[in-house]
C-alpha cells in the first residue's frame, strides 16, 4: 500500500469515529439521568448555593430570620416585614469596621481595644436582631407562630438525632498504608 493512501485511509477512520463519538454524546445529552432529574428538582426546591438562588425565598429575604421560609403570608404581612427589614438594615460603617477587626484578627495583630470594639459591635448586632425577631413576631397570626415553633422543634429534634448518631459512630481509625 502506498503512504498516500494510507493517509487517507487514517483520515477517514479518525472522522468516522469523530462522527460516531459525536452522535453517541447527543444521545446521552438528551437522556438526563435519574440522578440528574433529582437534582434539578431538587435545585428548584431549595435554590442553589448556601442561600438560595434567585428569585427563591429564603430566611435571608426576612432579615436573616430563617424560620419564616415556607409560610404563607398576607400582602400587608409581606410588605410589612420587608418595611422592617429595610428599617433595621445594618450600619455600613459598623459593618466595614467589623471587617477591618476581623481582617486584623485573621493577620494576628488585634488589639485588646479591636476586641472590645468588636465585643461591643456583635452585642448592637445581637440586641438589634432579637428586635427585628420580636418585631417580625408580632407581624404573624398565631397560627404562623405555632407553624414557626412546630418548625423549631422538628429542627431539635433532628439535630439531637444527628449528635446521638455522632456519639454512636466509632472513631475513625486512622489511615495506615505502611
Amino acid at each position: 500500500m502506498s503512504s498516500k493512501f494510507k493517509l487517507i485511509s487514517v483520515f477517514a477512520f479518525a472522522m468516522v469515529l469523530a462522527s460516531f463519538a459525536t452522535v453517541a454524546s447527543a444521545q446521552e445529552t438528551a437522556q438526563p439521568s435519574k440522578d440528574s432529574a433529582q437534582k434539578a428538582e431538587k435545585m428548584d426546591r431549595k435554590g442553589f448555593g448556601r442561600h438560595g438562588g434567585p428569585g427563591k425565598r429564603s430566611g435571608r429575604e426576612f432579615g436573616g430570620f430563617r424560620g419564616l421560609h415556607g409560610i404563607e403570608f398576607t400582602d400587608a404581612q409581606k410588605e410589612q416585614i420587608k418595611q422592617i427589614r429595610e428599617a433595621n438594615k445594618p450600619d455600613a460603617a459598623a459593618m466595614e469596621e467589623m471587617k477591618a477587626i476581623h481582617d486584623a484578627k485573621r493577620a494576628g495583630t488585634i488589639t485588646e481595644e479591636q476586641k472590645t470594639r468588636a465585643k461591643a459591635l456583635r452585642d448592637q448586632m445581637r440586641v438589634k436582631g432579637e428586635s427585628v425577631h420580636q418585631q417580625i413576631l408580632a407581624v404573624l397570626t398565631p397560627e404562623q407562630r405555632q407553624q414557626i415553633e412546630t418548625r423549631k422543634e422538628e429542627m431539635r429534634k433532628k439535630m439531637e438525632e444527628r449528635r446521638q448518631l455522632r456519639q454512636q459512630k466509632p472513631a475513625q481509625p486512622a489511615n495506615d498504608n505502611n
